[in-house]
Protein backbone atom coordinates (compact mmCIF):
# COMPACT_ATOMS: atom_id res chain seq x y z
CA UNK A 1 0.00 0.00 0.00
CA UNK A 2 3.25 2.48 0.98
CA UNK A 3 3.82 3.03 -3.16
CA UNK A 4 0.71 1.60 -4.92
CA UNK A 5 2.90 1.53 -8.01
CA UNK A 6 -0.63 1.08 -9.83
CA UNK A 7 -0.86 2.54 -13.36
CA UNK A 8 1.09 -0.05 -15.01
CA UNK A 9 -0.48 -2.94 -13.34
CA UNK A 10 -4.30 -1.43 -13.82
CA UNK A 11 -3.23 -1.07 -17.32
CA UNK A 12 -2.29 -4.79 -18.05
CA UNK A 13 -5.32 -5.92 -16.06
CA UNK A 14 -7.99 -4.29 -17.65
CA UNK A 15 -6.35 -4.73 -21.62
CA UNK A 16 -6.23 -7.82 -21.07
CA UNK A 17 -2.25 -8.10 -22.51
CA UNK A 18 -0.24 -11.56 -22.39
CA UNK A 19 3.14 -11.59 -22.24
CA UNK A 20 3.17 -13.59 -25.47
CA UNK A 21 1.36 -11.13 -27.85
CA UNK A 22 2.50 -11.47 -31.03
CA UNK A 23 5.10 -8.81 -31.61
CA UNK A 24 2.96 -7.38 -34.42
CA UNK A 25 0.01 -7.19 -32.86
CA UNK A 26 0.53 -4.57 -29.87
CA UNK A 27 -2.70 -3.05 -30.37
CA UNK A 28 -4.58 -6.44 -31.31
CA UNK A 29 -3.56 -7.61 -28.15
CA UNK A 30 -3.75 -4.65 -25.81
CA UNK A 31 -7.46 -3.96 -27.03
CA UNK A 32 -8.65 -7.29 -25.49
CA UNK A 33 -8.62 -9.32 -28.81
CA UNK A 34 -6.48 -13.07 -28.65
CA UNK A 35 -2.78 -12.74 -27.87
CA UNK A 36 -1.88 -14.57 -31.01
CA UNK A 37 -4.55 -14.88 -34.32
CA UNK A 38 -5.79 -18.16 -32.98
CA UNK A 39 -5.24 -20.88 -30.41
CA UNK A 40 -1.87 -21.50 -29.14
CA UNK A 41 -0.66 -24.64 -30.08
CA UNK A 42 -1.15 -25.94 -26.81
CA UNK A 43 -5.08 -25.49 -26.86
CA UNK A 44 -4.48 -28.00 -29.90
CA UNK A 45 -6.60 -31.62 -29.04
CA UNK A 46 -4.05 -34.41 -28.21
CA UNK A 47 -5.75 -36.43 -31.10
CA UNK A 48 -9.34 -36.16 -32.11
CA UNK A 49 -8.93 -39.38 -34.64
CA UNK A 50 -6.89 -41.59 -33.22
CA UNK A 51 -7.50 -43.87 -36.05
CA UNK A 52 -7.05 -41.58 -38.80
CA UNK A 53 -3.88 -42.02 -41.36
CA UNK A 54 -2.88 -38.70 -40.22
CA UNK A 55 -3.11 -38.98 -36.95
CA UNK A 56 0.68 -39.21 -36.07
CA UNK A 57 1.50 -36.15 -38.22
CA UNK A 58 -1.12 -34.45 -36.97
CA UNK A 59 0.32 -35.16 -33.23
CA UNK A 60 3.77 -34.25 -34.46
CA UNK A 61 2.60 -30.91 -36.22
CA UNK A 62 1.20 -30.42 -33.18
CA UNK A 63 4.44 -31.14 -31.30
CA UNK A 64 6.21 -28.49 -33.63
CA UNK A 65 4.09 -25.84 -33.34
CA UNK A 66 4.57 -26.13 -28.98
CA UNK A 67 8.13 -25.90 -29.25
CA UNK A 68 7.83 -23.03 -31.65
CA UNK A 69 9.23 -24.89 -34.98
CA UNK A 70 6.92 -23.08 -37.93
CA UNK A 71 8.67 -24.44 -40.49
CA UNK A 72 8.91 -27.82 -38.97
CA UNK A 73 4.75 -27.67 -38.19
CA UNK A 74 3.84 -26.10 -41.52
CA UNK A 75 5.69 -29.04 -43.37
CA UNK A 76 3.69 -32.03 -41.51
CA UNK A 77 0.16 -29.84 -41.73
CA UNK A 78 0.80 -29.70 -45.82
CA UNK A 79 1.71 -33.64 -45.58
CA UNK A 80 -1.69 -34.27 -44.50
CA UNK A 81 -3.17 -32.82 -47.47
CA UNK A 82 -0.94 -33.76 -49.74
CA UNK A 83 -0.83 -37.73 -48.67
CA UNK A 84 -4.27 -38.16 -46.96
CA UNK A 85 -6.87 -35.78 -49.02
CA UNK A 86 -9.51 -38.03 -47.29
CA UNK A 87 -8.50 -37.89 -43.47
CA UNK A 88 -10.96 -36.45 -41.10
CA UNK A 89 -7.76 -33.51 -40.67
CA UNK A 90 -8.15 -32.21 -43.80
CA UNK A 91 -10.26 -29.52 -43.09
CA UNK A 92 -8.20 -27.70 -39.99
CA UNK A 93 -4.94 -28.80 -42.17
CA UNK A 94 -5.64 -25.67 -43.84
CA UNK A 95 -5.90 -23.43 -40.91
CA UNK A 96 -3.44 -24.76 -38.81
CA UNK A 97 -0.39 -24.76 -41.65
CA UNK A 98 -1.61 -21.26 -42.96
CA UNK A 99 -0.70 -20.63 -39.11
CA UNK A 100 2.37 -22.18 -38.51
CA UNK A 101 3.02 -19.48 -41.71
CA UNK A 102 1.96 -16.65 -40.31
CA UNK A 103 4.14 -17.47 -37.29
CA UNK A 104 6.60 -18.33 -39.59
CA UNK A 105 6.54 -14.36 -40.65
CA UNK A 106 8.21 -14.08 -44.13
CA UNK A 107 6.10 -12.65 -47.13
CA UNK A 108 6.37 -15.50 -49.20
CA UNK A 109 4.87 -18.00 -46.29
CA UNK A 110 2.42 -14.98 -45.55
CA UNK A 111 1.16 -15.14 -48.94
CA UNK A 112 0.79 -19.07 -49.17
CA UNK A 113 -1.16 -18.68 -45.62
CA UNK A 114 -3.40 -16.30 -47.40
CA UNK A 115 -4.16 -18.83 -50.12
CA UNK A 116 -4.67 -21.51 -47.66
CA UNK A 117 -6.98 -19.83 -45.74
CA UNK A 118 -8.86 -18.86 -49.04
CA UNK A 119 -8.92 -22.96 -49.86
CA UNK A 120 -10.35 -23.60 -47.09
CA UNK A 121 -13.07 -21.07 -46.92
CA UNK A 122 -14.17 -22.65 -49.87
CA UNK A 123 -13.63 -26.46 -49.93
CA UNK A 124 -14.51 -26.64 -46.31
CA UNK A 125 -16.89 -23.79 -44.77
CA UNK A 126 -17.93 -25.75 -41.82
CA UNK A 127 -14.48 -26.91 -40.87
CA UNK A 128 -14.13 -26.75 -36.88
CA UNK A 129 -11.67 -23.81 -37.60
CA UNK A 130 -13.23 -21.49 -39.76
CA UNK A 131 -14.45 -18.68 -37.27
CA UNK A 132 -10.36 -18.77 -36.33
CA UNK A 133 -9.81 -18.81 -40.19
CA UNK A 134 -11.34 -15.79 -40.84
CA UNK A 135 -9.17 -13.83 -37.81
CA UNK A 136 -6.32 -14.92 -39.48
CA UNK A 137 -6.82 -14.16 -42.75
CA UNK A 138 -7.15 -10.35 -41.59
CA UNK A 139 -4.60 -10.35 -39.58
CA UNK A 140 -2.49 -11.88 -42.91
CA UNK A 141 -3.62 -9.24 -44.76
CA UNK A 142 -2.73 -6.95 -42.51
CA UNK A 143 0.84 -7.88 -42.33
CA UNK A 144 1.28 -8.20 -46.33
CA UNK A 145 -0.64 -5.17 -46.73
CA UNK A 146 2.12 -3.52 -44.07
CA UNK A 147 4.77 -4.82 -46.23
CA UNK A 148 3.13 -3.02 -49.76
CA UNK A 149 1.01 -5.93 -50.87
CA UNK A 150 -1.30 -3.73 -52.89
CA UNK A 151 -4.46 -6.73 -52.77
CA UNK A 152 -3.95 -6.88 -49.35
CA UNK A 153 -4.42 -3.40 -48.39
CA UNK A 154 -7.57 -2.52 -50.80
CA UNK A 155 -9.26 -5.93 -48.63
CA UNK A 156 -7.73 -4.37 -45.50
CA UNK A 157 -9.32 -0.42 -46.07
CA UNK A 158 -12.95 -2.56 -47.21
CA UNK A 159 -12.71 -5.07 -43.87
CA UNK A 160 -12.39 -2.13 -41.84
CA UNK A 161 -15.27 -0.23 -42.86
CA UNK A 162 -18.03 -0.02 -40.26
CA UNK A 163 -20.65 -1.88 -42.03
CA UNK A 164 -18.38 -4.25 -44.78
CA UNK A 165 -19.43 -7.26 -46.01
CA UNK A 166 -18.19 -10.82 -45.72
CA UNK A 167 -17.92 -12.56 -48.86
CA UNK A 168 -15.33 -15.17 -48.09
CA UNK A 169 -17.87 -17.14 -46.16
CA UNK A 170 -20.71 -16.87 -47.96
CA UNK A 171 -23.90 -17.10 -45.74
CA UNK A 172 -26.14 -20.19 -45.48
CA UNK A 173 -29.58 -20.67 -44.01
CA UNK A 174 -28.22 -24.03 -42.65
CA UNK A 175 -24.88 -22.29 -40.85
CA UNK A 176 -25.12 -20.94 -37.85
CA UNK A 177 -24.19 -17.47 -37.95
CA UNK A 178 -21.08 -15.82 -36.41
CA UNK A 179 -21.03 -14.61 -33.57
CA UNK A 180 -20.39 -10.52 -32.78
CA UNK A 181 -17.54 -10.89 -30.98
CA UNK A 182 -16.13 -12.90 -33.40
CA UNK A 183 -16.84 -10.03 -35.86
CA UNK A 184 -15.27 -7.31 -33.75
CA UNK A 185 -12.24 -9.11 -33.62
CA UNK A 186 -11.92 -9.36 -37.34
CA UNK A 187 -12.93 -5.83 -38.01
CA UNK A 188 -10.47 -4.55 -35.38
CA UNK A 189 -7.85 -6.64 -36.78
CA UNK A 190 -8.42 -4.71 -40.11
CA UNK A 191 -8.75 -1.36 -38.12
CA UNK A 192 -5.38 -2.22 -36.68
CA UNK A 193 -3.42 -2.94 -39.92
CA UNK A 194 -5.06 -0.27 -41.41
CA UNK A 195 -3.75 2.51 -38.70
CA UNK A 196 -0.57 1.04 -39.33
CA UNK A 197 -0.48 1.82 -43.19
CA UNK A 198 -2.65 4.84 -43.72
CA UNK A 199 -3.58 6.74 -40.38
CA UNK A 200 -5.67 9.56 -42.39
CA UNK A 201 -7.58 6.66 -43.47
CA UNK A 202 -8.26 4.93 -40.30
CA UNK A 203 -9.08 7.37 -38.23
CA UNK A 204 -12.40 8.95 -40.16
CA UNK A 205 -13.48 4.94 -39.90
CA UNK A 206 -12.79 4.70 -36.36
CA UNK A 207 -14.95 7.97 -35.77
CA UNK A 208 -18.17 5.88 -37.64
CA UNK A 209 -17.62 3.25 -35.42
CA UNK A 210 -17.43 5.40 -32.22
CA UNK A 211 -20.40 7.28 -33.63
CA UNK A 212 -22.80 3.83 -33.46
CA UNK A 213 -25.18 4.02 -30.47
CA UNK A 214 -26.95 -0.12 -31.12
CA UNK A 215 -26.08 -2.65 -28.64
CA UNK A 216 -24.31 -4.89 -31.03
CA UNK A 217 -21.63 -2.43 -31.11
CA UNK A 218 -21.07 -2.27 -28.13
CA UNK A 219 -17.65 -4.96 -28.11
CA UNK A 220 -16.45 -2.56 -30.91
CA UNK A 221 -16.52 0.59 -29.91
CA UNK A 222 -14.83 -0.50 -26.72
CA UNK A 223 -11.76 -1.91 -28.46
CA UNK A 224 -11.74 1.11 -31.53
CA UNK A 225 -11.42 3.42 -28.55
CA UNK A 226 -8.45 1.76 -27.44
CA UNK A 227 -6.95 1.42 -31.11
CA UNK A 228 -7.84 5.32 -31.71
CA UNK A 229 -5.74 5.88 -28.37
CA UNK A 230 -2.76 5.00 -29.83
CA UNK A 231 -2.96 7.90 -32.08
CA UNK A 232 -1.04 10.94 -30.53
CA UNK A 233 -2.33 13.81 -32.13
CA UNK A 234 -4.79 16.38 -31.26
CA UNK A 235 -7.48 14.56 -33.07
CA UNK A 236 -7.41 11.81 -30.03
CA UNK A 237 -8.61 14.01 -27.53
CA UNK A 238 -11.72 15.55 -29.23
CA UNK A 239 -12.66 12.06 -30.23
CA UNK A 240 -12.15 10.75 -26.82
CA UNK A 241 -13.67 13.42 -25.32
CA UNK A 242 -16.81 13.11 -27.35
CA UNK A 243 -17.34 9.51 -26.87
CA UNK A 244 -16.31 10.03 -22.99
CA UNK A 245 -19.91 12.89 -23.52
CA UNK A 246 -21.89 10.57 -25.97
CA UNK A 247 -21.68 7.09 -26.24
CA UNK A 248 -24.47 5.52 -24.41
CA UNK A 249 -23.01 2.68 -22.77
CA UNK A 250 -20.84 3.51 -19.27
CA UNK A 251 -17.67 1.05 -20.07
CA UNK A 252 -17.31 2.72 -23.55
CA UNK A 253 -17.20 6.22 -21.47
CA UNK A 254 -14.52 4.89 -18.72
CA UNK A 255 -12.47 3.19 -21.00
CA UNK A 256 -12.28 6.05 -22.73
CA UNK A 257 -11.30 8.10 -20.09
CA UNK A 258 -8.80 5.74 -19.21
CA UNK A 259 -6.97 6.05 -22.13
CA UNK A 260 -6.85 9.51 -22.65
CA UNK A 261 -4.28 8.88 -19.70
CA UNK A 262 -2.16 7.27 -22.33
CA UNK A 263 -2.40 10.26 -24.86
CA UNK A 264 0.56 12.52 -24.08
CA UNK A 265 -0.36 16.05 -24.91
CA UNK A 266 -2.29 18.78 -23.56
CA UNK A 267 -5.21 18.45 -25.14
CA UNK A 268 -5.90 15.21 -23.51
CA UNK A 269 -5.18 16.72 -20.13
CA UNK A 270 -7.60 19.48 -20.92
CA UNK A 271 -10.24 16.79 -22.21
CA UNK A 272 -9.64 15.22 -18.77
CA UNK A 273 -9.92 18.33 -17.01
CA UNK A 274 -13.76 19.03 -18.80
CA UNK A 275 -15.07 15.78 -18.22
CA UNK A 276 -13.81 15.88 -14.35
CA UNK A 277 -15.56 19.11 -14.33
CA UNK A 278 -18.90 18.29 -16.08
CA UNK A 279 -19.31 15.34 -16.41
CA UNK A 280 -22.41 14.00 -14.47
CA UNK A 281 -21.04 10.30 -14.35
CA UNK A 282 -19.72 9.72 -11.12
CA UNK A 283 -17.47 6.72 -12.30
CA UNK A 284 -16.31 8.44 -15.15
CA UNK A 285 -15.43 11.80 -12.42
CA UNK A 286 -13.29 8.89 -10.90
CA UNK A 287 -11.73 7.81 -13.64
CA UNK A 288 -10.95 11.15 -15.03
CA UNK A 289 -8.60 11.59 -11.18
CA UNK A 290 -7.17 8.50 -11.74
CA UNK A 291 -6.02 9.35 -15.46
CA UNK A 292 -5.23 12.93 -14.40
CA UNK A 293 -2.94 11.40 -11.83
CA UNK A 294 -1.02 8.79 -14.09
CA UNK A 295 -1.17 11.75 -17.30
CA UNK A 296 2.99 12.55 -17.82
CA UNK A 297 1.52 16.69 -17.94
CA UNK A 298 2.93 18.53 -15.12
CA UNK A 299 -0.47 20.33 -16.03
CA UNK A 300 -2.27 17.28 -14.84
CA UNK A 301 -0.96 17.15 -11.61
CA UNK A 302 -1.85 20.41 -10.96
CA UNK A 303 -5.26 20.19 -12.33
CA UNK A 304 -6.12 18.20 -9.29
CA UNK A 305 -4.59 20.83 -7.15
CA UNK A 306 -7.11 23.41 -8.59
CA UNK A 307 -9.96 20.37 -8.21
CA UNK A 308 -9.50 19.63 -4.45
CA UNK A 309 -9.65 23.32 -3.49
CA UNK A 310 -12.66 24.06 -5.20
CA UNK A 311 -15.56 24.39 -2.89
CA UNK A 312 -18.05 23.25 -5.55
CA UNK A 313 -17.64 19.92 -5.99
CA UNK A 314 -18.37 16.35 -4.22
CA UNK A 315 -16.09 15.80 -0.97
CA UNK A 316 -15.72 12.15 -2.47
CA UNK A 317 -13.87 13.03 -5.72
CA UNK A 318 -11.27 15.32 -3.52
CA UNK A 319 -10.89 12.67 -1.37
CA UNK A 320 -9.71 10.78 -4.15
CA UNK A 321 -8.10 13.53 -5.72
CA UNK A 322 -5.64 13.87 -2.46
CA UNK A 323 -5.12 10.74 -2.27
CA UNK A 324 -3.55 10.31 -5.98
CA UNK A 325 -2.03 13.33 -5.57
CA UNK A 326 -0.08 12.21 -2.04
CA UNK A 327 1.32 9.21 -4.40
CA UNK A 328 3.29 11.99 -6.41
CA UNK A 329 6.36 12.49 -4.03
CA UNK A 330 8.00 15.50 -5.23
CA UNK A 331 8.79 18.25 -2.87
CA UNK A 332 5.78 20.36 -4.51
CA UNK A 333 3.21 17.70 -3.90
CA UNK A 334 4.09 17.54 -0.26
CA UNK A 335 4.11 21.19 0.51
CA UNK A 336 0.98 21.47 -1.21
CA UNK A 337 -0.59 19.00 0.91
CA UNK A 338 0.78 20.68 4.10
CA UNK A 339 -0.93 24.02 3.10
CA UNK A 340 -4.43 22.56 1.83
CA UNK A 341 -4.62 21.22 4.95
CA UNK A 342 -5.31 24.02 7.25
CA UNK A 343 -7.64 25.26 4.45
CA UNK A 344 -10.09 22.20 4.81
CA UNK A 345 -13.30 22.19 6.94
CA UNK A 346 -13.53 18.58 6.28
CA UNK A 347 -12.84 16.12 8.88
CA UNK A 348 -12.52 13.04 6.15
CA UNK A 349 -10.75 15.43 4.24
CA UNK A 350 -8.32 16.69 6.66
CA UNK A 351 -7.71 12.94 7.30
CA UNK A 352 -6.96 11.65 3.51
CA UNK A 353 -4.26 14.27 3.68
CA UNK A 354 -2.77 13.04 6.91
CA UNK A 355 -2.59 9.33 5.63
CA UNK A 356 -1.07 10.94 2.02
CA UNK A 357 1.85 13.06 3.55
CA UNK A 358 2.44 9.85 5.87
CA UNK A 359 3.30 8.16 2.75
CA UNK A 360 6.22 10.35 1.66
CA UNK A 361 8.25 9.26 4.28
CA UNK A 362 10.64 11.85 4.75
CA UNK A 363 12.18 13.53 8.05
CA UNK A 364 9.85 16.79 7.30
CA UNK A 365 6.58 14.80 6.65
CA UNK A 366 7.02 13.15 9.75
CA UNK A 367 7.90 16.38 11.63
CA UNK A 368 4.55 17.76 10.37
CA UNK A 369 2.70 14.62 11.45
CA UNK A 370 4.04 15.18 15.13
CA UNK A 371 3.57 19.06 14.95
CA UNK A 372 -0.30 18.29 14.52
CA UNK A 373 -0.12 15.29 17.08
CA UNK A 374 0.43 17.43 19.33
CA UNK A 375 -0.99 20.56 18.47
CA UNK A 376 -3.94 21.38 21.04
CA UNK A 377 -6.11 23.31 18.41
CA UNK A 378 -6.27 20.00 16.40
CA UNK A 379 -9.46 17.63 17.20
CA UNK A 380 -8.67 14.64 19.35
CA UNK A 381 -9.19 12.32 16.40
CA UNK A 382 -6.65 14.30 14.01
CA UNK A 383 -3.86 13.97 16.80
CA UNK A 384 -4.61 10.18 17.31
CA UNK A 385 -4.36 9.78 13.72
CA UNK A 386 -1.55 11.68 12.88
CA UNK A 387 0.20 9.99 15.81
CA UNK A 388 -0.46 6.67 14.36
CA UNK A 389 1.31 7.22 11.19
CA UNK A 390 4.29 9.52 12.31
CA UNK A 391 4.99 6.22 14.44
CA UNK A 392 4.78 4.30 11.33
CA UNK A 393 7.54 6.19 9.67
CA UNK A 394 10.96 5.22 11.12
CA UNK A 395 12.08 9.27 10.26
CA UNK A 396 10.42 9.06 14.18
CA UNK A 397 12.91 7.55 16.51
CA UNK A 398 11.92 4.96 19.27
CA UNK A 399 13.42 7.13 21.65
CA UNK A 400 11.49 10.41 20.97
CA UNK A 401 8.08 8.17 20.59
CA UNK A 402 9.55 6.64 24.39
CA UNK A 403 9.83 10.88 25.78
CA UNK A 404 6.38 11.82 24.55
CA UNK A 405 4.43 9.66 26.49
CA UNK A 406 5.91 11.67 29.72
CA UNK A 407 5.33 14.96 28.22
CA UNK A 408 1.42 14.40 27.75
CA UNK A 409 -1.34 14.51 30.02
CA UNK A 410 -4.22 13.46 27.97
CA UNK A 411 -5.42 10.22 28.77
CA UNK A 412 -6.71 9.25 25.00
CA UNK A 413 -3.40 10.60 23.40
CA UNK A 414 -1.36 8.27 26.32
CA UNK A 415 -3.56 4.97 25.03
CA UNK A 416 -3.15 6.27 21.16
CA UNK A 417 0.77 6.20 21.72
CA UNK A 418 0.94 3.25 23.70
CA UNK A 419 -1.06 1.39 20.22
CA UNK A 420 1.60 3.05 18.40
CA UNK A 421 4.71 1.17 21.10
CA UNK A 422 2.75 -2.43 19.96
CA UNK A 423 3.44 -1.07 16.47
CA UNK A 424 7.43 -0.86 17.04
CA UNK A 425 10.11 -3.71 17.54
CA UNK A 426 13.17 -1.25 19.24
CA UNK A 427 14.11 -2.63 22.96
CA UNK A 428 13.53 0.95 23.74
CA UNK A 429 9.83 0.61 23.20
CA UNK A 430 9.39 -2.58 24.70
CA UNK A 431 10.82 -1.34 27.93
CA UNK A 432 8.65 1.62 28.13
CA UNK A 433 5.80 -0.53 27.39
CA UNK A 434 6.74 -2.22 30.53
CA UNK A 435 7.43 0.69 32.58
CA UNK A 436 4.09 1.50 31.72
CA UNK A 437 2.26 -2.12 33.25
CA UNK A 438 4.22 -1.57 36.44
CA UNK A 439 4.55 1.91 37.48
CA UNK A 440 1.56 3.69 35.78
CA UNK A 441 -1.01 5.38 37.55
CA UNK A 442 -4.06 4.66 35.28
CA UNK A 443 -5.22 0.93 35.76
CA UNK A 444 -7.03 1.35 32.26
CA UNK A 445 -3.24 2.22 30.72
CA UNK A 446 -1.52 -0.26 32.30
CA UNK A 447 -3.90 -3.24 31.27
CA UNK A 448 -3.52 -1.43 27.96
CA UNK A 449 0.45 -2.01 28.22
CA UNK A 450 0.23 -5.39 29.53
CA UNK A 451 -2.12 -6.91 26.94
CA UNK A 452 0.07 -5.08 23.83
CA UNK A 453 3.60 -6.79 25.38
CA UNK A 454 1.29 -10.00 25.68
CA UNK A 455 1.47 -9.69 21.66
CA UNK A 456 5.21 -8.85 21.83
CA UNK A 457 7.54 -11.73 20.43
CA UNK A 458 10.42 -9.89 22.40
CA UNK A 459 11.70 -12.82 24.77
CA UNK A 460 12.13 -11.02 28.06
CA UNK A 461 8.50 -10.24 27.62
CA UNK A 462 7.15 -13.82 28.97
CA UNK A 463 9.48 -13.37 32.13
CA UNK A 464 8.08 -9.85 32.86
CA UNK A 465 4.61 -10.86 32.84
CA UNK A 466 5.33 -13.96 35.45
CA UNK A 467 6.69 -11.11 37.39
CA UNK A 468 3.58 -9.04 37.28
CA UNK A 469 1.15 -12.48 37.86
CA UNK A 470 3.59 -13.51 40.85
CA UNK A 471 3.73 -10.04 42.72
CA UNK A 472 0.04 -9.68 42.33
CA UNK A 473 -0.72 -13.11 43.63
CA UNK A 474 -1.51 -12.50 47.47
Amino acid sequence: MRKMTMVLGLITLWAGVTATAHAQEPVAAAAGLSAVAAPTAAALPAGLLPQDPADSLYRAGRRALNAGNYREAADYFATIRARYPNSGYVADAYYWEAYARYRGGNTEDLKVARELLRQQAQQYPDAATTHDAEILLARVRGTLARRGDAEAAERVAVDAAPDAPRPDRPERPDRPPRPPRHEDDMRVAALNALLQMNAEQAVPILRKVLEKRDEGSVELRRKAVFIISQQHSDETAEIMLDVVRNDPDPEVRAQAVFWLSQVPTEEAVIALDSVLLHSTDREVQEKAVFALSQHASRRAIQGLRNYVQRDDVPEGLKEKAIFWIGQHHDPENREFLRELYGQLRSAELRERVIFSISQGGTEEDSRWLMDRALDPDESLEMRKKALFWAGQSHEVSATDLVRLYDTIGDTDMKNQLIFVFSQRHEPEVIDKLMDIARNESDPDLRKKAVFWLGQSHDPRVADFLLELITQEVP
